[in-house]
């Protein structure tokens, strides 16, 4: 790292995949600029390099696909079906899963820009792949796409950053590792001018005309997720880097940033029960195990507590991690038979997973550590009040089960083909919901007042206002990008307007 250079149109605190959109886009409009990644090298990339990689966006057809992903052939198109996703099926599906509390202007800006931002993200040199393995399940011979999420980045999460990074600096922009950035400098009219930054050998200040802040959420800091969050969150697991503690937020706080967004929510997924207590990059997000929908969730004592079929897989994951947390000694099983086990995701069949199996119910339960008549018990309550109908993975297809509770509302298939299948979770947190409001379209963060706080920008994570209770699959990536693109965009705008420095 070459740190002699200390004043710069933009600087940007983070390096995930918001901070790099933001970077890029500032760049291109013709800053300096300056990102500080606060891990070292070798860890660096944020959530961004612990994701699966897929990015939410509306499309009207297969048109639009072939637009983002140029090398689908025709022979690959005619067997698939990716149907379509209107805008104003994206903006519905974001307010039902947050119950009808995300910020409206804000959802606005998210669904109108996503589309374009991919496009944007294309045209800079990153490349795009459909989601076969996660998002299609074959019916009547063609892979049918479900759930509104259909493309990654290719390399997934791991790809999309090693990417960004090759593209910011590619344009020009400057990147300091191990660089934390501990405070903003700001000057009497309440304009940010810089920030303090910690490196290796000492503390330097930084002179900015303009800041973006996208170091992400407060997920990997215990003492503050058990102060917003909740008991017993200190104890959950860290799906992704251990570098994101809240600084950027606790930094623009003390600037007279306004919070803003849902501070005792948070993404939180089923994750292994032997994973570490922080992303294992070589594991990467396959720690995850989101086929439940096709099988049944019990605790120990061998009870189901969730609707495993309440809605596709993309918008109950993020909040099924908090009903394991609540269960006793915060563990769960999903459990599958002979019938389902060819439809399981990839991450279903790593070396590192915590897994039974078993000839007869009786048996999985013993080798999993379930209470064994609980477990028996359940399973033949739940076979019973199996309702009869069409079976198909790819819709809501209503096939449910009657007379029990919690009910399991679509995809309902007896658990009755052996050898039986079960995999031990917990609960992993993946980002906090709480954070700063932002101008809706300029992503200019604002005071308690609602006034532009000058020089001051943010995206990704750190922003509040869009994720209430849950969250539509892909859609922080997205989220992460849109708003990034224009943090960067209006930053730059802000820092070349500036006359002369105050």
């Amino acid at each position: 790292m070459t740190a002699e250079r200390l004043r710069f149109d933009v600087v940007v605190v983070g390096a995930g995949n918001a901070a790099l959109c933001a970077a890029l886009a500032a760049r291109e409009a013709g800053a300096a600029v300056l990102v500080l990644e606060k891990a070292p090298e070798h860890l660096r990339g944020g959530n961004t390099y612990f994701t699966g990689g897929g990015y939410r966006f509306p499309y009207r057809g297969i048109d639009d696909i072939r637009a983002l992903i140029p090398d689908l052939t025709d022979e690959e198109v005619r067997g698939i079906d990716v149907g379509s996703y209107p805008q104003a099926q994206f903006y519905d599906d974001l307010m039902r899963v947050t119950e009808g509390l995300a910020d409206q202007e804000m959802t606005q800006t998210l669904v109108s820009q996503a589309f374009p931002t991919v496009l944007w993200m294309k045209d800079r040199g990153l490349r795009w792949v459909l989601l076969y393995g996660r998002q299609a399940y074959r019916v009547g011979g063609v892979l049918t796409f479900w759930g509104g999420l259909i493309a990654e980045g290719i390399g997934g999460g791991a790809g999309i950053s090693d990417r960004l990074f090759e593209l910011a600096v590619g344009a020009g922009c400057s990147v300091w590792y191990d660089a934390k950035a501990t405070r903003l400098h700001t000057h009497r009219t309440g304009r940010v001018t810089g920030l303090t930054v910690r490196l290796p050998d000492g503390d330097r200040d930084v002179e900015a005309a303009a800041v973006v802040l996208a170091a992400g959420g407060f997920e990997a800091n215990p003492e503050w997720r058990t102060r917003y969050l909740g008991r017993d969150w200190e104890l959950a697991r860290v799906r992704g880097t251990r570098y994101n503690t809240g600084d950027g937020i606790r930094m623009a706080l003390e600037a007279g940033a306004q919070p803003f967004g849902h501070w005792s929510g948070c993404h939180a997924v089923q994750w292994d029960i032997a994973s570490p207590p922080f992303g294992d990059r070589k594991i990467g997000d396959l720690f995850q195990k989101h086929s439940y929908p096709l099988g049944l969730m019990v605790n120990i004592h061998g009870e189901r507590f969730v609707d495993e079929g309440a809605d596709f897989r993309n918008y109950t994951y993020a909040k099924y991690g908090r009903d394991v947390l609540a269960q006793p000694q915060r563990i769960a099983f999903q459990l599958f038979d002979a019938k389902v086990m060819h439809a399981l995701r990839d991450e279903y069949r790593i070396t590192a997973i915590t897994k039974a199996t078993s000839d007869s119910i009786a048996g999985l339960a013993d080798g999993l550590g379930i209470d064994r008549d609980g477990l028996v018990r359940t399973i033949r309550e739940y076979n019973a009040a199996v309702q009869p109908g069409e079976y198909n993975p790819a819709i809501l297809d209503g096939k449910r089960t009657a007379g029990i509770t919690p009910p399991k509302s679509n995809w309902a298939l007896p658990l009755d083909t052996p050898p039986y299948a079960g995999f031990a979770v917990t609960c992993g947190i993946t980002f906090t919901f709480g954070g700063l409001r932002v101008d809706p379209h300029t992503a200019q963060v604002l005071d308690t007042e609602d006034r532009p706080l000058p020089g001051l920008f943010a995206a990704g994570e750190l922003v509040g206002g869009l994720f209430y209770h849950n969250y539509p699959g892909g859609s922080g990536l997205m989220a992460g990008a849109v708003y990034g693109k224009l943090a960067g965009e209006h930053a730059a705008r802000a820092a070349l307007s500036r006359i002369a420095p105050l």
